[in-house]
């Protein structure tokens, strides 16, 4: 069996492993919500880092917390923004409401860190010989005379120190003048806009990569479909070019979401009153979190608010289920035009990147376009579950909270991941069939369009009617019609005259 050692919180006695990190209600919370075995996200746990460094240095200048603590939980949770500790987030992401579980986890670490810190300052190593000034925490050898291994003493007075939070407490100096109601949710906020840092680039890389494509089709004619019948020409640089400018305006949505997250309720503490915080203490500390982070950041116009509505995120999510459904839109088109080869439209070949069947020789299936749909209704169904815990504030607080960081760091990740395989692997490699799309383009029957203001709609759709129960073109209707001069319906029905600038 794993060491243990003994904890005690408010309800009484509990067992945690002995070189954990966290503490007594951690280890509660793992025991209580052994559900998914999904954890924190990344984005989450740096930003909680952020905001736990933010309070300490706020709280230390103002003189609430003593200099040496506040150094110590900085340090800490500097630590925790790096990704050090992130293996000792072990709560799970369906847990109690509001995040508390998730936020002692954060507390409990960043105490144990600074004690440690603080231990390892308080033992004075010179060369081989040592003194020990340890302030009471017991480590083997304390006192000794001889050649002694400093770094062992080291390793020994950290390990003396978990979980006696003899120096820095998880709730009276990590958390001091704070609360779970307005951390977590600032945290939330925080590691979207963290995590949307990574999106960003995907997107613009992804609508360049279109842009590409639509320069390199700008020549290729084929024909369009409206309800998925026969409509009048198009360029296949046409439709690359709208791609690129979809995935662009879903971009600009999001970001004009994301700005709504950057108005913060921090130093609301319980129900947005500020209770047990410095008066100076919600700007001094939101001014550090932005310098932190580097982010824009503001203290809430109403802090009340910013506890009790989580609309904020329900925008981003939104935008994100926008975006979602653009892709889902485009890599249905990009399934549709590339069907074939001989029994599809075959207007495009996207690259070949595995097998297709395990039965049917030399089949290659659109396998990039297919994932890029399959995350795009992931991201709409976390839109769902979003929208739900959004509406299920009640007064003071939404609890809901764990619901929408999860799924919205979900969405943000694998969007990110997915356009990024989806921009490199598929988009870029993406070849036109210009014959087959030429034929089509001479072929539909909707080239009769263009004859309206010459002959008027009924004429014209009785050459239609013809072509297509005679299987011939438009053009060879006409002119045998002599509804106009040859030389009229050649300028008249040139298929690249009609696709415009």
């Amino acid at each position: 069996m794993a060491e243990m050692r003994q904890e005690k919180d408010s309800l009484g006695v509990v067992e945690v492993p002995a070189g954990a990190m966290y503490g007594a209600q951690t280890q509660r919370a793992v025991e209580n919500y052994p559900i998914s075995g999904m954890r924190a996200a990344p984005a989450l746990i740096r930003a909680m880092g952020m905001v736990k460094k933010a309070a300490a240095e706020a709280n230390g200048e103002l003189g609430v917390v003593t200099k040496e603590r506040a150094q110590a939980i900085a340090s800490a949770a500097g630590e925790v923004i790096d990704g050090k500790w992130d293996k000792e987030f072990v709560v799970d992401v369906f847990q109690a409401g509001a995040g508390v579980s998730f936020h002692m986890n954060a507390n409990e670490v960043i105490s144990n860190r600074a004690n440690q810190l603080i231990a390892r300052e308080r033992v004075e190593v010179q060369g081989s010989r040592f003194e020990g000034k340890t302030g009471g925490v017991p480590y083997q050898g304390a006192g000794m005379e001889g050649e002694i291994d400093g770094d062992l003493v080291v390793r020994d007075a950290e390990r003396a120190a978990l979980g006696k939070y003899e120096w820095v407490h998880p709730n009276d100096h990590v958390n001091y003048g704070q609360s779970t109601n307005d951390v977590f949710p600032t945290a939330m906020r925080l590691g979207t806009l963290l995590a949307l840092e990574g999106l960003y680039p995907v997107l613009d890389s992804l609508a360049a990569g279109f842009a590409v494509k639509a320069a390199e089709f700008d020549g290729v004619v084929k024909a369009g479909r409206t309800h998925m019948q026969d409509a009048t020409p198009i360029r296949l640089g046409q439709e690359f070019a709208a791609y690129g400018m979809a995935i662009r305006k879903a971009r600009e949505s999001i970001a004009r979401a994301a700005d709504t997250l950057r108005e913060l309720g921090l130093g609301g503490s319980a129900v947005g009153t500020g209770i047990n915080t410095h008066p100076e203490y919600r700007k001094l500390a939101i001014a550090k979190l932005a310098f932190i982070s580097g982010q824009k950041l503001a203290p809430a116009s109403d802090m009340r608010w910013a506890m009790q509505s989580c609309g904020p995120m329900a925008e981003v999510s939104a935008a994100l289920r926008g975006l979602a459904l653009e892709v889902i839109r485009i890599a249905n088109d990009l399934r549709l035009l590339s069907s074939g080869p001989n029994t599809g439209l075959n207007e495009i070949a996207l690259p070949s990147l595995q097998p297709g069947s395990s039965i049917m020789p030399g089949k290659i299936n659109p396998v990039l376009a297919e994932l890029a749909a399959m995350v795009g209704f992931q991201v709409v169904g976390n839109d769902a579950a979003v929208a739900m815990a959004v509406q299920a504030g009640q007064l003071e607080l939404n609890v809901m909270l764990p619901t929408m960081a999860y799924n919205v760091l979900q969405s943000v990740s694998i969007l990110t991941n997915m356009l990024r395989e989806f921009d490199v692997r598929c988009v870029r490699g993406i070849t036109a069939n210009a014959a087959r799309c030429e034929w089509y383009a001479q072929s539909t029957v909707a080239l009769a369009t263009a004859l309206n203001p010459y002959i008027g709609y009924a004429k014209a759709a009785e050459l239609v009617k013809e072509s297509v129960a005679t299987g011939r073109s438009v053009i060879e209707v006409a002119q045998e019609k002599g509804v106009l001069t040859e030389q009229q319906i050649k300028e008249i029905l040139d298929v690249e005259k009609m696709t415009g600038a």
